[in-house]
């Protein structure tokens, strides 16, 4: 992995995300020079800092964007705004939960989506989906079918990213090119259902999942026997977990297999294994809605597969990074072999040779990407034979 910060993978990963998903290396290089003594006080202490630099960029291309669009430079106009907004978008997945321009920033964040997808994205769309008496916040790409209903993948987030992290890694316009359309969903526990609308993660995902399919199916621009359902970093979880118990789910991907989340937080309290974001165990506790850390880790002991993947009988991919420093390379292994009533399981490991061995591919997001497009494009028309 490339790693502009010497010994500090947080926010390393945090660069490399940010480079895979549409930034680039001059802007990021700028933002970021000043701030590598920063760095090297540790994944915490330097926030702050973190935050300075990257806003100072954001403010930068916000300004250009707004000079482009009075010119009526329409498409360099949003290009300027999307990459702003995965730019601020990363500083503030660094912030502790507590920090009082976390929600400042992130409200700025929607603001700065919504110019892209103006100018830039006309084909996303915000959307909202029914959930328990309230919505769950969304993003959806129609992609063309030739007239007829599109296939659909629900793309879900793991511990720290958010609907806007899915939107700049393009996963979506890989999908829509394959005739395929996505629902980029914040999902209880993160993004703008965490910050916002107070909702915190839950066990069954199947609860939020059912909700998504309920509301596609009602669509008329959806084919509602091919609905898939995909979950990167923690979403590794979450997307067998709801596959399992939504029938519905005509495929699942887990991209990153977080078979055992709860062993790996035991793991994480004995420093054992690197973490996604500074101020960890504060925003593990904001994300589940608990407030004690031992009766959280009680708790996360039933954040597991076992006994889970067994019962999903739809096509299942797990791909998964050799070098995965936050969750063990054994667990892709564990999910694979456990789904022994799934028709088509595929485990693809990711290696250092080709690239995309970190969490989730990180370091080599694109590649990770496209095969699973292709995978996801592959299943569905097997499944019209």
């Amino acid at each position: 992995m490339f790693e502009y910060f010497p010994g500090n993978y947080v926010w390393n990963l945090g660069v490399v995300a940010t480079l895979n998903s549409g930034g680039l290396i001059d802007e990021v290089d700028r933002a970021c020079r000043p701030i590598r003594e920063a760095a090297a006080g540790g994944e915490d202490a330097g926030t702050p800092d973190f935050l300075r630099a990257w806003t100072g960029l954001t403010d930068q291309l916000v300004a250009q964007a707004a000079g482009a669009e009075k010119a009526g430079h329409t498409r360099t106009a949003g290009q300027l705004y999307a990459r702003a907004t995965n730019y601020l978008c990363q500083a503030e997945r660094m912030l502790a939960h507590s920090d009082p321009n976390r929600l400042p920033a992130y409200r700025r964040v929607l603001d700065l989506q919504q110019k892209a997808f103006d100018l830039h994205s006309p084909s996303v769309s915000r959307v909202a989906v029914p959930y328990e008496g309230t919505t769950l916040p969304a993003y959806f790409s129609a992609a063309s079918a030739g007239g007829r209903p599109a296939p659909v993948v629900v793309l879900v987030n793991g511990l720290d990213s958010t609907k806007e992290h899915m939107y700049s890694s393009r996963h979506w316009e890989e999908l829509a090119a394959r005739g395929i359309s996505c629902l980029m969903l914040d999902q209880p526990g993160t993004g703008e259902a965490l910050r916002l609308q107070g909702l915190t993660a839950r066990i069954d995902a199947e609860a939020w999942g059912s909700a998504a399919v309920d509301w596609l199916q009602a669509r008329d621009d959806v084919d509602p026997a091919r609905i898939g359902v995909v979950g990167w970093s923690l979403g590794g979880y979450y997307a067998p977990r709801a596959a399992a118990f939504e029938p519905r789910f005509a495929l699942c991907v887990a991209w990153g297999a977080n078979h055992n989340w709860g062993a790996v937080q035991r793991r994480r309290l004995e420093r054992e294994g690197e973490r996604p974001v500074p101020h960890y165990w504060e925003h593990v506790l904001w994300v589940w809605g608990h407030d004690d850390l031992g009766e959280f880790i009680e708790f996360a002991d039933a954040v597991h597969l076992d006994g889970v993947v067994e019962r999903i009988r739809v096509p299942f991919l797990i791909a998964h990074g050799e070098n995965d420093r936050q969750i063990p390379l054994a667990y892709a292994h564990r999910s694979y072999e456990q789904a022994v009533h799934s028709p088509k399981r595929e485990l693809r490991v990711f290696t250092p040779q080709e690239g995309a061995t970190e969490h989730i591919g990180l370091d080599h997001l694109p590649h990770v990407s496209v095969f699973i497009a292709d995978w996801v494009a592959d299943t569905f028309a097997e499944l019209d034979r």
